[in-house]
């Protein structure tokens, strides 16, 4: 474990201040949840939850699923990082946080289709020259994560824009439940 030096008092609500520095670090923005561990010497862990972190096994398998079909690099995301990919990307962004260009998506909840080549950047510092379909999975009204059809070689039509809308309507659904 990385030591901080940050010293914080519980208030009388039982209350902890985690200080700004470490949010912006670690991602952590108002209103989001937060995950509480005890650890093997009991000590407190707090992570950040994400929902779709329970589903990512599942997404995998239909990601896969979903390759095999439209032969397009598929990408699963939260709200902060890669958590499911299939196709020749794959090991290239693979748990990798997501770009600005992307949490911007995520914030506007954007259904996108790119159908000429441009370039996208996919993680920070990593792009393609691509055409590419994106779409937010919204769960109680709450924007969680991306799916993203992205194709180094080939044009994007409407068959992998509503391919990427039903994948995150699939998942949405299954996070719900």
């Amino acid at each position: 474990m990385k030591a901080t030096g940050v010293v914080r008092r519980i208030d009388d609500l039982g209350r902890i201040v985690i200080p700004k520095e470490i949010r912006r670090t670690l991602r952590i923005r108002e209103g989001e949840s937060i995950e509480i561990f005890i650890d093997e010497d009991n000590s407190i862990v707090l992570k950040k939850y994400s929902p779709m972190t329970d589903l990512e096994g599942f997404a995998k398998s239909y990601i896969e699923s979903i390759y095999t079909n439209v032969k397009h690099n598929i990408f699963v995301t939260d709200r902060d990082n890669i958590i499911a990919i299939s196709g020749p990307l794959k090991k290239k962004y693979i748990g990798q946080p997501i770009s600005n260009f992307l949490e911007n998506s995520l914030k506007k909840r954007d259904n996108y289709l790119e159908k000429h080549k441009k370039n996208i950047e996919v993680s920070p510092g990593l792009e393609e020259e691509a055409t590419y379909c994106i779409s937010t999975i919204n769960v109680n009204g709450d924007s969680i994560g991306l799916v993203i059809i992205l194709s180094t070689e080939k044009e994007m039509t409407e068959l992998e824009e509503k391919t990427t809308k039903i994948a995150a309507e699939f998942i949405a659904k299954n996070i719900e439940d």
